[in-house]
């Protein structure tokens, strides 16, 4: 079965992005000119997902703005006789069919993703976390539903994390049958570095069989209170095959300042525009 849609939950409160996420979302935060957000939507877009579901909170309101038409906006650039920008504005607004709904509490990556199940139906679907861009020849979530036209069980992104990092992730068990791709045996959310079973943490991408709604919504609430998409995961994989894709690609987890400037400058330099100058500007500082 086709993959159409995918849910990305974007509720958080960006508490670490303060005071700029005061009144702007952070996933409305611009990588050099382009939202973070676009970027994740475009991922989806290049690898053929026809339906975004946001999972929003109070004051998000302005994500899904960003990808609605903006007449106004659009007739002052045309009478000021700039209408290239007019044209980037209107490819935004029809780059693909998005729809919200509202997670009204903080519970966790696994609620936010119960959020959805009416408008996801019964039906797989991706899952893509805004925190995370992935740069890659193939977009990171084609490569896991490459996988997913396959096997039809679920897959999860995997990358591996230093020991010390272990503790910041989702972490599987399980043995490699194939250059990059694993069998999953077990899950285990955020453990000690002494009891992770290995070094293969979860990043920010998934294809999921619609099973998963039943487990979450049995699920009792894990570390922090908060119901963890990593324990129903760990509870689906005793009844159904999960598999884990080692994904080729740069991430970079914008969900950290580091993170956020690392992607910055890597997008940046990517630009024809920008390049030469960027490279000039990190030389001198280097010095």
């Amino acid at each position: 079965m086709k993959v159409k849609k995918a849910v990305i939950p974007v509720a958080g409160l960006g508490t670490r992005f303060l005071p700029a996420t005061k009144s702007v979302p952070k996933e409305l935060l611009p990588i050099v000119d382009i939202p973070a957000i676009q970027l994740v939507v475009q991922e989806a877009v290049d690898a053929g997902i026809e339906e975004i579901i946001f999972v929003t909170g109070r004051g998000k309101d302005a994500i899904e703005d960003h990808f609605d038409e903006a007449p106004e906006l659009e007739q002052i650039l045309t009478d000021r006789g700039n209408t290239e920008m007019v044209k980037a504005l209107r490819r935004i607004a029809e780059m693909i069919e998005v729809v919200s709904v509202r997670q009204k509490k903080p519970l966790g990556l696994g609620h936010a993703v119960l959020c959805a199940r009416d408008l996801v139906g019964d039906e797989p679907f991706a899952v893509m976390l805004a925190d995370d861009l992935i740069e890659s020849e193939t977009p990171c979530i084609r490569q896991l539903l490459e996988i997913f036209q396959d096997t039809d069980e679920s897959v999860v992104a995997l990358m591996e994390v230093p020991i010390t990092e272990v503790h910041q992730y989702g972490v599987i068990k399980g043995d490699a049958i194939k250059p990059r791709l694993y069998q999953v045996e077990a899950l285990v959310e955020k453990p000690p570095a002494k009891h992770a079973p290995s070094r293969m943490a979860i990043i920010g991408r998934y294809v999921l069989r619609p099973e998963i709604f039943q487990i979450l919504q049995q699920l009792p609430a894990g570390k922090g209170g908060e119901i963890q998409l990593t324990d129903g995961l760990a509870q689906l994989v005793r009844e159904r095959k999960i598999y884990g894709c080692e994904f080729l690609g740069d991430r970079y987890d914008i969900g950290d300042k580091f993170g956020f400037v690392r992607a910055t400058v890597a997008y940046a330099l990517k630009r024809p525009d920008l390049r030469d100058k960027v490279l000039h500007y990190l030389k001198t500082m280097s010095r």
